[in-house]
C-alpha cells in the first residue's frame, strides 16, 4: 500500500513540474498571438523546406535581392566564365584574353586544386571564393598562400605564357596589347618575371576583369560574390551537349584523373555515387573515375539552371547562358552578344579571329588543353562515331533532363538545335 501511494506521489510530482515548465511557452504563445493580431500579421504556420525556401535563403528577401541591382553601373566590370571540364571553355576564354579592354586570368583557382590535393571538390568551394573575391579586387597576395613561397612573381600564375597582359607592354614587350592573335608561348617565355605588385597595378588599370575557371562547382558558390556591391559578379556559364563533353573527357581521361577523383570525393559516404571510385575493373580505372564524375556534373548543371530560373529579376539580369554549339556555329554572333553583356564593343581583327578559330582542319590537337583552330561542326558532332551506343544511352540516361532543358535531343542522328 505504501509503495502504491509514492508512485502515485512520484506521478503528480512528476506531472507539476511538467506543467511548470509548459507554461511559460503558453504564455509567450499567446503574447505573440496578441501581438500578430495587433500588427494584421498572419499567425506564422510550420513548412518543409522545398526549392522556393532554399532560393529565398539564397538570395535573401526583396529587398536585400534588389540591392545588388542599384549598383550595376560601377564603372568596373567584373565577370566569371562559369564552366566545367572539356565544354570549349579555354576557346570561351581566349576571346577575352583577346580584347585590349579585358585584364583575363586562366583557371587561378587551378592552384588550389593542386596545393590542396587530394582534398574533395566541395571542401575547396570556399578558398576558391575567397581567391576570386580577393582577385577580383586586384589582390594577387592570396596566390602566396597555395605557392609555398612568399617570393613568387607572374610566372607562377598559371597560363601565364599565354596571358596577353602579361606578355604584352609594360609587363612586356613580346606581344602588343591591341593586336589579336595568340601569344607565343616561346617568346613570352622570354619575358623578364614581373613581381605581383607590378600586375596588381595593371590589374586596376582595366574596365573589365574576366576570370574563366572549371572549379566551382555550381553557381551557388557564386552569391556572394554576386551579392557585394564592391564586386557584383556577372556570369557567362557555358553548357555544351553531355555526350560530347563525355567524348572529350574520355579522350583526354589521363589529363582529368586528379580532378575526376577531388570531384567524386565531395559526395557523401551515403550517396550512390559514392561506390564508383571503387572500380572493379583496374584496367579501365582512369575511365571509370571520368565517367563517373560526369554524373555529377550534369546533376551540378540542373541545380544551376534550377537555380536561376528561381532567382530574383536581378540575377537573371546579371546572368548569360551560352552554348558551346552555338558559339563555334554563329561566332560572331555569339560574340557580340556576350560582349553586350559584358560592356564591351567587338571589332572586325576581333570577329574574324572567332571566326578563324572555328573553321580550322580537324577536331582537335594531340594536346587537349592546347587553343587552336579547329573545324566547328567535326568538333560538335565527334561523339557519335567515337561513343558506341552503350556509352550514349548511359549519358542520356543520367543527362535526360539537363539535356531538355538545354535543347539537346536524345538518341537522335539529327544535329543538335
Amino acid at each position: 500500500m505504501k509503495r502504491r501511494l509514492n508512485k502515485k506521489y512520484l506521478v503528480l510530482i512528476l506531472a507539476y513540474t511538467g506543467l511548470l515548465l509548459l507554461i511559460p511557452y503558453v504564455l509567450d504563445y499567446r503574447d505573440k498571438s496578441v501581438e500578430h493580431a495587433r500588427q494584421g500579421l498572419p499567425q506564422q504556420q510550420p513548412r518543409c523546406p522545398d526549392l522556393e525556401n532554399t532560393v529565398a535563403l539564397l538570395w535573401g528577401n526583396g529587398s536585400e535581392a534588389a540591392e545588388p541591382a542599384a549598383n550595376r553601373s560601377q564603372a568596373r566590370i567584373h565577370i566569371y566564365l562559369h564552366a566545367t571540364w572539356r565544354t570549349g571553355s579555354s576557346f570561351l576564354g581566349e576571346l577575352f584574353n583577346q580584347h585590349p579592354d579585358v585584364f583575363y586570368l586562366y583557371e587561378p583557382m587551378w592552384h588550389i586544386w593542386q596545393a590542396l590535393y587530394p582534398g574533395d571538390a566541395g571542401s575547396l568551394q570556399g578558398a576558391v571564393r575567397d581567391m576570386m573575391n580577393a582577385l577580383y579586387r586586384c589582390d594577387f597576395s592570396v596566390l602566396k598562400l597555395y605557392a609555398g613561397s612568399q617570393n613568387i612573381t607572374t610566372s607562377f600564375i598559371f597560363g601565364w605564357k599565354m596571358n596577353k597582359v602579361i606578355c604584352s607592354e609594360p609587363l612586356c614587350d613580346a606581344h602588343k596589347r591591341h593586336e589579336v592573335g595568340l601569344v607565343r608561348e616561346d617568346k613570352c617565355a622570354k619575358c623578364q618575371k614581373r613581381d605581383l605588385r607590378e600586375l596588381e597595378r595593371e590589374c586596376k588599370k582595366y574596365p573589365v576583369m574576366v576570370i574563366k575557371g572549371v572549379r566551382v562547382l555550381d553557381l551557388s558558390t557564386l552569391v556572394p560574390l554576386m551579392k557585394d556591391p564592391a564586386i557584383n559578379l556577372q556570369i557567362i556559364q557555358l553548357f555544351r551537349d553531355p555526350r560530347a563533353v563525355h567524348n572529350s573527357r574520355l579522350k583526354s581521361k589521363q589529363a582529368l584523373v586528379k580532378e575526376s577523383i577531388q570531384v567524386l570525393r565531395s559526395k557523401k559516404q551515403t550517396d550512390k555515387y559514392k561506390r564508383l571510385l571503387v572500380p572493379s575493373n583496374r584496367v579501365n580505372r582512369a575511365e571509370s573515375y571520368v565517367s563517373s564524375a560526369m554524373e555529377l556534373i550534369c546533376d551540378n548543371w540542373l541545380g544551376d539552371i534550377m537555380l536561376v530560373m528561381n532567382s530574383p529579376p536581378w540575377v537573371r539580369r546579371n546572368y548569360l547562358r551560352v552554348r558551346y554549339e552555338d558559339l563555334v556555329l554563329h561566332p560572331m554572333e555569339q560574340l557580340q552578344r556576350m560582349f553586350h553583356f559584358s560592356n564591351l564593343s567587338t571589332f572586325p581583327a576581333l570577329e574574324r579571329f572567332a571566326l578563324n578559330m572555328t573553321h580550322g582542319q580537324g577536331y582537335s590537337s594531340d594536346k587537349p588543353f592546347l587553343i587552336s583552330s579547329r573545324d566547328a561542326k567535326e568538333a560538335i558532332y565527334a561523339w557519335r562515331e567515337r561513343l558506341n551506343m552503350e556509352q550514349i544511352n548511359q549519358v542520356e540516361a543520367y543527362c535526360s533532363e539537363v539535356m531538355r532543358q538545354l535543347g539537346y535531343q536524345k538518341n537522335s542522328v539529327d544535329k543538335a538545335t
